[in-house]
């Protein structure tokens, strides 16, 4: 099992510089021991104009089969044939790819004490694997590696040349070729890519195979156009955990498009409070007053935007008249809360038919949400910007244009009735306003013409004659339903 990387320099920048990069001195050979055998770095060539290193994998075959049994999913393929004579020493694989983080772990993250600002420079790179299976053949190596950059070169290896007529294998000779990428970025393409394309690996894969793909993927896997196919089988096609992986890397996705931190939209719900909530009675009342607006309007499809844990959706499952539940929340923590709560691992196929967990961003339009009898922002449009309002407002109320859409808010003058509430605070930390009455009815009445709906407001909890409800609740209906109904 074979790779060289490839790179030519000028006197000013000698391609020698390769070995500060890989941490592997140009004037010996090294060898390092790994779980499944012997890898050996060395030279072929080293001066200041062109610099080979070389990556020389001695695969175990005994070690192999005692440990990996070639049994289960990510097991060696064609293993049930023969468990002592395979590809395995000879082809590219996820063997490689181990060999690749074990031995070039300092040039895969980008850290070079030597040479502290060469890793992040790119450089004239050439890759060669003489031997890589290609489950989808030479096409699909050109589309893994093309988009990151690489000029791909995969020349099919007949399966025999004496008979032409066979046809070719499933294996190629690659060489890719690039003058913009740094060598850190090129080996975590190899180191994610080899074992993809293969489609196996030697080791069971567990939900750490999920964190590595992510941290290898940086960069280039959340926008690749083949991404779904890379997450797939590079976990091994194990659903749940490509589920996770393709969740976190939607995260990734709109954190990119908002300009913003991943940690800034995945905070719906702090790490201390992953236990099973306590509602406390103005909860309770709310989710009650919720669930009589939607029977009074007979919605039986559902949308709860901005989901949280998943009360509201476990109250709406408990009601058979609700046919189908959407919970729709952008952080991936909570909504494996609401997954834990709702027991949907556990849950019936015909309940588990009822009801969906989406992730996604209310300020973004999403062709998901239309079609809908009813939508449900409860406790949720207080915790977005003033000026990112409007973005949700269209995509709620122009874009899916549920039939009717309720809205909770706190009614910030009945903090002053919170004992515990200091003067001045709001009643959660990551709330960017609370509206008193007039403010939040002045606003649903704005967006209830522009868009085309009636409007009617509700107090839920304790009517204080001074100062309102804890929280109020304004219920939209379609102008058009209710003139069609007339």
């Amino acid at each position: 099992m074979f790779l060289t990387i490839t790179t030519t320099g000028t006197p000013a920048r000698p391609a020698t510089d390769l070995g500060y990069l890989l941490h592997k001195h140009p004037d010996s050979a090294q060898q390092f021991s790994t779980s499944y055998g012997v890898a050996h770095v060395f030279y072929p060539e080293a001066d200041a104009e062109r610099c080979t290193a070389a990556l020389l994998l001695e695969v175990d075959a005994v070690a192999l089969v005692r440990r990996g049994k070639g049994k289960g999913r990510g097991g060696a393929p064609d293993a049930a044939l023969a468990q002592y004579v395979n590809d395995r020493p000879y082809a590219a694989s996820s063997l490689l790819a181990v060999a690749i983080g074990n031995v070039f772990s300092s040039a895969l993250r980008g850290v070079c004490r030597a040479l502290p600002e060469a890793p992040a420079q790119p450089r004239p790179l050439r890759v060669e694997v003489p031997a890589l299976p290609a489950r989808g053949g030479p096409g699909l190596v050109r589309r893994l590696f093309e988009p990151l950059g690489w000029t791909v070169t995969a020349e099919p290896v007949a399966l025999d040349s004496a008979f032409p007529e066979w046809g070719d294998s499933r294996y190629v000779g690659l060489v890719l070729e690039s003058e913009t990428l740094t060598l850190s970025a090129a080996l975590r393409h190899l180191y994610v890519l080899l074992p993809v394309l293969d489609d196996a690996k030697h080791y069971w894969v567990t939900s750490e195979e999920v964190d590595k793909l992510l941290r290898a993927g940086e960069g280039w896997l959340p926008g690749h156009p083949e991404q779904r196919l890379i997450t797939s089988r590079y976990l091994s096609r194990r659903w749940s955990l490509t589920r996770q992986a393709m969740e976190r890397l939607e995260l990734v996705r709109l954190a990119e498009t908002d300009d913003s931190e991943v940690e800034d939209i995945d905070n719906a719900v702090e790490e201390e409070t992953e236990t099973e909530e306590q509602p406390t009675p103005l909860a309770v009342q709310r989710r009650e007053a919720i669930l009589t607006a939607l029977r009074r309007a007979g919605a039986a499809r559902v949308l709860d935007l901005g989901c949280g844990q998943g009360q509201l959706v476990q109250a709406l499952l408990k009601d058979p008249s609700f046919t189908e539940v959407v919970g729709v929340d952008v952080s991936i923590r909570a909504l494996t809360i609401a997954s834990r709560r709702l027991r949907l691992d556990r849950m019936g196929e015909r309940q588990a038919a009822r009801v969906r967990l989406v992730q996604g961003s209310l300020a973004y339009t999403d062709g998901r949400l239309k079609g809908y009898d009813a939508a449900v922002l409860s406790e949720v449009i207080e915790h977005l910007d003033l000026p990112r309002l409007p973005a949700l407002e269209y995509a709620v109320f122009g874009a899916a244009r549920p039939r009717t859409v309720l809205v909770t808010t706190p009614n910030v003058e009945y903090n002053v009735r919170w004992e515990t509430l200091p003067a001045g605070h709001r009643r959660h930390g990551d709330h960017r306003f609370e509206w008193s009455r007039a403010e939040f009815r002045s606003w649903a009445r704005q967006v209830a013409e522009r868009h085309g709906y009636d409007v009617e407001f509700t107090s839920v909890g304790p009517d204080d004659p001074e100062v309102g409800p804890p929280t109020q609740m304004a219920t939209f209906t379609s102008a058009a339903k209710e003139a069609k109904a007339a």
